[in-house]
């Protein structure tokens, strides 16, 4: 939300599960029931609609179906799913079946797909140690029916190189590893972003390269907040 109202959009949400968590680890999670999340999407949408859709955790495959059927339903555009499957401290957050109606159910409507390297391995059924593991698991997902797929290296040395493919281009996106152990929601500031710029007009790689950018300003400008991994500045001034 904060992403949201930095880039000047309003965001709405949909609740889909209730953690208990702080910075340094996940102790509870509490799925809702399908059936709740379908009805916060409807009422939302059926009142103010929506130029933009950011999708995170969804934690069975019950809820991928509902989200899914809503996406048809109503027919959403510049949808962003971020594959959330496990926590920053290493807490997983779907169940298998859940990454199987993901895969199958979910990733051939979105616009484009946000998956960091553990995803991807679980999407893809393969290992990716290099960047160039990490372009043949992204064109592996558009092969599998995904529009277009950014996927995020963030989990390898060196500089963080993030790879975007969306069947006919393929780019790599290079910034600095910045130093530092907040990173708390990055991908999901990411992805965020990403759907924000899209709602506004962007075209996806500019909306992509844009909330690379904005990501790596959050982190440089990070509070220093908690004693594990800390959340970003959304507001950043650089």
């Amino acid at each position: 939300m904060k992403t949201f109202a930095a880039h000047g959009v309003f965001g709405l949400t949909a609740i889909t599960a209730v953690t208990a968590q702080n910075t340094q680890r996940v102790a509870a999670v509490l799925p809702l029931p399908a059936e709740l999340v379908a009805s916060q999407i409807d009422l939302v949408i059926d009142d103010i609609g929506a130029h933009g859709v950011k999708i995170g955790m969804l934690a069975t495959a019950a809820i991928v179906e509902v989200v899914a059927q809503a996406i048809e339903r109503h027919r959403l555009t510049n949808v962003v799913l971020d594959t959330v499957m496990i926590a920053k401290g290493g807490a997983v957050l779907i169940e298998d079946t859940a990454i199987e109606a993901m895969r199958t159910v979910l990733l051939p409507l979105a616009s484009v797909v946000t998956p960091n390297i553990p995803e991807a391995e679980r999407l893809t059924g393969r290992r990716i140690l290099s960047v160039e593991d990490m372009r043949a698991a992204a064109r592996a997902l558009i092969t599998a029916g995904a529009r277009a797929v950014v996927v995020k290296g963030g989990h390898l040395d060196g500089p963080a190189v993030d790879v975007f493919d969306d069947g006919l281009t393929v780019a790599e996106l290079t910034a600095r590893r910045l130093p530092g152990r907040h990173t708390h929601g990055t991908g999901c500031t990411f992805s965020s972003a990403i759907a924000a710029r899209l709602a506004l007009g962007s075209d996806l790689q500019t909306a992509v390269e844009l909330a690379k950018g904005y990501v790596s300003r959050a982190i440089a400008e990070a509070p220093q907040l908690g004693h594990g991994h800390g959340p970003v500045q959304h507001f950043p001034t650089g």
